[in-house]
């Protein structure tokens, strides 16, 4: 006979949920990898129901009940050892029902919210997500200010940054300089110009390093580079004398998704303190870039049993460990096997959004999806906008939104000027004053136009690209 920890009765039908992580999966607004996993509620009206369940749900039961055995994974370990009571005594007396009133109400401002953010657990923020409209989410992460810096400052008020993200199906560097130059020239590039390898060995890894480092030292670009490759590969590059800015490495909310990854808490300490040790920031020493995603602990066969949200949720407590410049959910990447379409992708983009930012972290999004999905840009122009409304810190700029390399479609160069544009928003402030130095954008603020010339400095390099 199967026993229910948790009950809860509409009309004259009780609903029954055998644990934490089962009543946490049933809450869950519909998604398709939760489905494919077989935790998705099975009507909307179970799903309703485990959402009030859940509302009725103390907070202090995340700290007594692990959704994955404590002696069986380290995430977990490093979540609850690292809780910081102190931090969570103002909201330890609150339902998860009575925190979302609390965070939509004037007292959770700001500064208490980063006071707070120690003494929450991923778990404790996903499970007021899943109660919460798409409003809720974009206001409370709009109060979510989480800055990081190493060679500019990233996520202040007012701002939105960009990874320019040049890619090249061969890593040509012809091809990736013509990228570079036309991000630029839009006034991306602020968060990280930064390349996923075509080829990931330690060789390319260090001419793409070295070739990033020439371009921003030549011109004196207020940013910083990175190859997104294995972070093995990264610290073998370090040992090589290359000029690494940012580790890179994707991470998961289990210890099983992180060792098919083949990473490992230890690992990424050993990266972060390698990186640390170049000393090549500017005016701040975060030296980590984490990407996440939906779906990617079930994709691995690591998820025991945990909605695709949660897990994605605990891989922010991963992130906010190693205090990193730049983490992004790619968030429509996987596929529609997890998130089917439009609908899915920006409501997971938001969820993703407001928990890391609950929880502390300088978040950003890749507003994505790939060909096969149910969704379109029309889609992604929606979350852009909801995102940067909600004070997402960076999103991406790729040449005409279709990253040739990757195969999937994302933001735009034109994307990102739209929505600043539109929201008054405007680059890190360092980066700023270098558009404005070379002549890029004119006019201060929010209020700019872009150059109508190239500017001399970049004549040169045009020319050789002819």
């Amino acid at each position: 006979m199967q026993t229910y920890r948790y009950t809860h009765t509409a009309g004259t039908r009780t609903y029954g949920f055998r644990d934490l992580k089962d009543l946490m999966a049933k809450a869950t607004p519909l998604r398709a990898g939760d489905q494919l996993a077989g935790v998705a509620a099975e009507s909307a009206e179970q799903r309703v129901v485990a959402q009030m369940a859940l509302a009725e749900l103390p907070l202090t039961r995340f700290l007594d009940e692990a959704v994955v055995p404590y002696e069986d994974d380290e995430v977990t370990r490093l979540i609850l050892d690292g809780h910081d009571a102190q931090a969570f005594a103002p909201v330890r007396h609150l339902t998860v029902g009575d925190f979302r009133n609390w965070l939509l109400g004037d007292d959770a401002d700001s500064a208490t919210l980063a006071r707070l953010a120690p003494g929450l657990m991923p778990e404790m923020v996903a499970a007021v997500s899943k109660i919460m409209r798409n409003q809720d989410l974009i206001l409370v992460a709009s109060r979510c200010r989480v800055t990081s810096a190493f060679r500019n400052t990233l996520g202040l008020p007012g701002r939105l940054a960009t990874r320019l993200q040049p890619n090249h199906p061969t890593d040509d560097a012809t091809g990736i300089a013509a990228s570079i130059l036309d991000g630029l020239l839009y006034g991306s590039g602020d968060a990280v110009i930064g390349i996923n390898p075509a080829t990931d060995n330690v060789a390319q890894v260090v001419r793409l390093l070295t070739m990033l480092d020439e371009v921003i030292q030549r011109y004196g670009i207020p940013t910083q580079s990175c190859v997104l490759t294995h972070v093995t590969n990264t610290l073998q590059a370090i040992a090589q004398g290359a000029p690494v800015d940012l580790v890179f490495q994707s991470i998961g909310g289990t210890e099983a998704t992180n060792r098919s990854f083949g990473i490992s808490l230890a690992l990424l300490a050993e990266a972060r303190e390698a990186a640390l040790s170049l000393r090549r920031g500017t005016v701040g020493d975060h030296v980590m870039y984490f990407e996440t995603g939906q779906g990617s602990a079930l994709s691995a066969n690591a998820h025991h049993g945990l909605d695709q949200q949660t897990c994605e949720a605990r891989a922010y407590a991963v992130a906010r460990h190693f205090k990193p410049l730049l983490v992004n959910s790619v968030v429509g990447f996987i596929g529609p096997e997890y998130l089917f379409d439009g609908r899915q992708i920006i409501r997971a983009g938001l969820e993703d959004h407001f928990c890391a930012k609950l929880l502390g972290l300088p978040m950003g999004v890749d507003i994505c999806y790939t060909n096969h999905a149910e969704a379109d840009q029309n889609d992604m122009d929606v979350l852009l906008t909801l995102l940067a409304s909600a004070g997402c810190n960076f999103v991406m700029g790729v040449p005409g939104s279709d990253d040739i390399m990757l195969n999937y479609q994302t933001t735009s160069f034109h994307d990102a000027l739209y929505v600043r544009r539109l929201l008054g928003l405007r680059p890190a402030p360092e980066f700023e004053a270098w558009l404005q130095q070379l002549q890029i954008v004119t006019g201060t603020g929010s209020d700019f136009t872009l150059g109508t010339n190239v500017p001399g400095a970049f004549q040169s390099a045009l020319r050789s690209l002819a």
